[in-house]
């Protein structure tokens, strides 16, 4: 069966009587090379297990059958079901889990089917979920690393530096918390049906532990938010806005000042380090106000 010709995929489709969802943003991959260099460039070896997202008709969770000890893999798309289970019948190191991957509990999948190992994430993410998806896998911290395909707009987002145009909160979050890497870009004829976006696979590894250790993590993302809330402004404007209740515009054009920024400068400007010390700086401000 050959689940990477157009022909042999609109047969097996045909046949169960499936018909593509726009609102699922199903774009299945047509290229054999491509699933193989994901499964070569996540590092995947027989000692490894994986978590798949997606699996689509299976295209992709074959080839990292071949590769990992064993392969879980969610499926939100009950239509689907009759035709993974006889694209994948060959391989029995394959778990189907008819889900929404954004409500499952990942530690319960981790323990009970990897025997509490930390699995890889493999996957061709839907691209109208995929920050909220990427988000929860980072957040549940229970695997090594992600390498998916995502829209290149959101992996340029991902792996961009400060001083660039595509740098953002998101681009923090990711960077906090994982080292991203940015391994090729992927046409739109690679897939069917074709999307309207080209697309890219990123890897990410996660850390052992953040590059910085700001004094409260939910407080360094809340200034991190207020930074780039007014995108293109002035960093001291988002941040007043978030916290003129309890300081100043002056009080908090002293803090950038103290700390060697320019009174003007943007929040695209800035470093995770750069942000952690903000944070911290504005941290033991308001709680000082909160003490009285």
């Amino acid at each position: 069966m050959d689940l990477f010709s157009i022909n042999s995929i609109k047969d097996i489709l045909g046949r169960h009587g499936f018909h593509f969802s726009k609102s699922l943003g199903q774009n299945f991959l047509t290229k054999r090379y491509i699933c193989e260099q994901i499964a070569e460039f996540s590092g995947i070896t027989r000692d490894d297990c994986v978590l798949e997202i997606g699996p689509g008709i299976g295209s992709l969770t074959s080839v990292l059958a071949e590769s990992a000890k064993k392969v879980v893999t969610v499926e939100i798309d009950r239509a689907l079901l009759p035709v993974l289970s006889e694209t994948l019948s060959e391989y029995d190191n394959i778990k189907v889990i008819n889900s929404d991957i954004m409500k499952c509990d990942l530690k319960k999948i981790v323990d009970e089917e990897f025997d509490g190992e930390k699995p890889k994430v493999c996957a061709n993410l839907p691209y109208y979920i995929t920050t909220p998806i990427l988000s929860f896998l980072i957040e549940s911290k229970q695997f090594s690393s992600i390498t998916t395909m995502i829209q290149k707009e959101v992996a340029l987002r991902i792996c961009a530096k400060p001083k660039t145009a595509d740098y953002g909160a998101f681009s923090v979050f990711i960077q906090y918390y994982t080292e991203p890497e940015l391994l090729f870009k992927v046409s739109p004829d690679n897939f069917i049906p074709q999307p309207k976006v080209d697309s890219a696979v990123v890897m990410l590894s996660l850390r052992e532990k953040p590059p910085v250790s700001p004094l409260s993590e939910e407080f360094f993302f809340s200034v991190v938010k207020a930074s780039f809330a007014q995108r293109r402004k002035q960093l001291v404007n988002g941040l007043h806005s978030a916290f003129g209740n309890v300081l100043s515009k002056e009080g908090l054009t002293d803090i950038l000042i103290s700390l060697g920024h320019k009174p003007t400068v943007r929040g695209e400007e800035l470093s995770i380090s750069e942000f952690s010390d903000i944070s911290d700086m504005i941290y033991k401000k308001t709680e000082e106000k909160r003490s009285f």
